[in-house]
């Protein structure tokens, strides 16, 4: 069995994590939130997104939260359009991160564009921005399942990825969007991506709707992946992807790398540290197995 000496972990929950919270957590806390996940040792972030307030609230204060970042750690945000772009170099973002699905369905409801419009509009801005030296991430939604059309082809994401990969960007990140995923679909396509683009950084991004991320990420390692995105607490979920629950949990992830001697770089108790801060903020509890297992030995129930 082939596994990884080392994995990096790409934290999401400042942005992924937060961008459904039902309550606006505030400026102060979410900062708070991001230098505790930096001490606990995280060297990629996604802070937030600059997106429409109307469409997305909780992501209203990103040019404050970019403002209040600085250091080596990469700091990614998220951008759906040249408006949300040029939002992003006027902050002095050094790492975009587009979004695209490979459903057509789940494109239409979430930016109003099918996945060939969208990619008409994103790969033109691709090319500026590195043409200014960014470093730029493609998210790929629905890379297994969409919860409109049901199973994805592979094909149809290795062409997605295909373009993106020619357009010159740096890193994907492969998405079970809803979490239907299995072990097999993940090894099956991870091998596929890996081969076919093996001089760009790969990614993959599960989420734990049916309790299945763990065993996808352990495939996904068969394959030769050694990135992963996670969200501290499990926080997140897709707001235009029904049956969607939250991410891994970050803290489960690197429990269970470490235990398989992978070493991540993370400090899981000042982890918990990070979560403990955002937690009082948030309109429901943490849940991931590692968290839930500190509470019971600490004997402190956590707050709803």
């Amino acid at each position: 069995m082939h596994l990884p000496k080392n994995v990096t972990i790409i934290e999401v929950g400042p942005r992924d994590g937060l961008q459904n919270e039902a309550k606006f957590i505030e400026t102060p806390v979410k900062i708070q939130f991001i230098e505790k996940l930096k001490e606990a040792g995280i060297k990629e972030m996604e802070l937030t997104a600059f997106v429409s307030p109307k469409w997305v609230p909780q992501m209203k204060d990103a040019d404050d939260i970019i403002a209040s970042n600085s250091g080596t750690s990469r700091n990614i945000v998220l951008t759906p359009n040249e408006k949300g772009v040029e939002r992003a170099l006027e902050a002095g973002c050094k790492s975009i991160a587009f979004f695209v699905g490979v459903s057509d369905t789940f494109n239409l409801k979430n930016i109003n564009k099918s996945t060939k419009e969208s990619m008409e509009a994103i790969l033109p801005m691709i090319k500026k921005l590195k043409d200014q030296d960014l470093f730029i991430r493609a998210c790929i939604s629905t890379a297994f399942y969409c919860p409109y059309e049901g199973k994805m082809k592979e094909t149809d994401v290795l062409d997605l990825c295909g373009q993106f990969s020619k357009a010159g960007v740096d890193d994907l990140s492969v998405a079970d969007t809803i979490g239907l995923a299995n072990p097999l679909e993940a090894y099956s396509l991870f091998s596929k991506l890996k081969a076919s683009f093996s001089e760009t950084l790969l990614t993959a991004h599960f989420h734990d709707t049916r309790g299945m991320a763990l065993a996808n990420i352990f495939a996904a390692l068969q394959a030769g992946i050694d990135r992963f995105d996670s969200s501290a607490g499990g926080l997140g979920g897709c707001p235009f992807a029904p049956g969607s629950s939250g991410n891994i949990a970050t803290e489960d992830v690197v429990f269970m790398l470490e235990q398989m001697n992978i070493s991540t770089g993370i400090d899981l108790s000042k982890l918990f540290e990070a979560i403990e801060l955002v937690e009082i903020s948030l309109s429901k509890p943490i849940l991931s197995k590692q968290y839930s297992l500190l509470s019971k030995r600490l004997g402190q129930p956590r707050q709803a």
